[in-house]
């Protein structure tokens, strides 16, 4: 198994990695804009211009364009986040070549019919509404505004039911014009895939894209603060934030083992102490999402709105041990078994291993060797992991509830003991 890696003359990026023990090829193109290369007026047009890639072309229309490629039993789909849009399909090792042309033919010539735009519109709308019904992806759309707030970092991606309400066919243009250049793109395929005819296919069907300079994404500021709905759910939803390292930083790793540790799985702290002895939650979890300059470390549970100031308690000890004393060996040891193997188990999928590849030449413009990445998981020490332990309680807290809470009083004052502490550490 190889990595190739070539540009074409655009500044397009070309990355495969071929596999000889599978039959299908997954590729896709990533572009290097997301929400947060929006400005307000733009917010949702990122995730409103991948939504209408796929509804009609100059030389296909929404309906064909489903039939070709599951005509050969292919698969296409598309996402947007904060700092990227991907577009992207899984096909048998033949098809490679349509797959990349129906990729190539909605980002070059999407129709932006005024009847497929005013429909896709109202398909939106019922995608925020949906999100509004869910209180897990409420909290997470409230924490991260807090976190960012009055940034493109901190808005939800979906945009909002005035700002989708208001785009016409020139927002979603002069969007794609400005970031679908070539420099900003990664054309990245793993599995059953021969380079040299990837690259043949992407001279032909890409290399006329425009090589212009693209604005830079607004910096996302990690600041800090609380947030709260009262919307009346079953249970209290809370993620509990705090800064983090960005992608590119040296404490990266550290910050997941730390994360993995606190509540990264059935043997880590919070899980065993939140669900297993006291029961006071049916699922916890930690994690450390990162973008390119900022980063954040998330404590996410749902409870019992009786519970939710013991659940927050706990947590609160619990951050404070590791702090203070630390973790155990063993307890590292596990959260990085479990990092190498997602590495790993990653190259297995060829899905993963394209997106994986493509992020990573958005991110650190050029591809991490596995090997390169099994270093970094190995070189966390205990020390490194209550380092950055100890980190979180002196950064800015970010606090979202959804959901009712019964001891507001008590629940309140566990949360400024948060707030006082990062004040007092700072």
């Amino acid at each position: 198994m190889s990595v190739e890696l070539s540009r074409l003359a655009n500044g397009l990026t070309v990355v495969s990695h071929a596999r000889t023990d599978v039959e299908t090829v997954s590729l896709g193109i990533w572009v290097g804009a997301g929400s947060r290369s929006e400005s307000l007026a733009e917010h949702g047009v990122a995730h409103f211009l991948e939504h209408m890639a796929f509804k009609g072309t100059d030389r296909r229309s929404a309906q064909a364009i489903a039939e070709e490629i599951e005509a050969v039993g292919g698969e296409l789909n598309a996402a947007t986040s904060i700092d990227s849009t991907a577009y992207y399909a899984r096909v048998l090792r033949q098809d490679a070549g349509l797959a990349l042309d129906i990729l190539s033919d909605i980002i070059l010539a999407p129709r932006f019919d005024r009847t497929e735009l005013s429909r896709e519109r109202d398909v939106i709308l019922q995608e925020i509404a949906s999100a509004q019904d869910s209180p897990e992806d409420m909290v997470f759309d409230l924490v991260q505004s807090t976190a960012f707030p009055d940034q493109p970092a901190g808005r939800p991606i979906l945009g909002t039911a005035k700002s989708v309400k208001g785009f016409k066919s020139d927002h979603l243009k002069a969007y794609l014009t400005a970031h679908y250049q070539a420099p900003n793109i990664v054309l990245a395929a793993a599995g059953a895939v021969d380079h040299q005819r990837l690259l043949a296919d992407a001279e032909r069907l890409l290399g006329a894209l425009g090589s212009a300079p693209t604005p830079e994404p607004a910096p996302a500021l990690y600041r800090g603060g609380t947030a709260r709905s009262e919307k009346p759910f079953e249970q209290t939803h809370l993620v509990l934030a705090f800064a983090a390292p960005p992608y590119r930083h040296e404490d990266y790793f550290a910050a997941q083992v730390c994360a993995g540790a606190l509540g990264g799985g059935m043997s880590s702290r919070l899980f065993q102490e939140v669900r297993e002895r006291r029961g006071l939650a049916y699922a916890i979890q930690a994690f450390a999402t990162a973008l390119s300059d900022a980063g954040m470390f998330a404590v996410y549970a749902a409870c019992g709105p009786d519970r939710a100031d013991q659940l927050l308690a706990v947590v609160h000890g619990e951050l404070l041990q590791a702090a203070d004393s630390g973790f155990s060996e063993e307890e590292v040891g596990r959260v990085k078994a479990q990092l190498k193997m997602a590495v790993l188990a990653g190259l297995e999928s060829s899905s993963a291993r394209s997106e994986q590849l493509a992020r990573q030449i958005l991110i650190h413009g050029r591809p991490l060797a596995t090997r390169e990445l099994i270093d970094k998981v190995e070189g966390v020490t205990v020390a490194d992991a209550q380092r950055i332990a100890g980190q979180l309680l002196a950064s800015p807290v970010s606090l979202a509830t959804v959901g009712p809470i019964v001891h507001v009083a008590r629940f309140n004052s566990l949360a400024a003991k948060f707030t006082h502490a990062s004040s007092e550490a700072a």
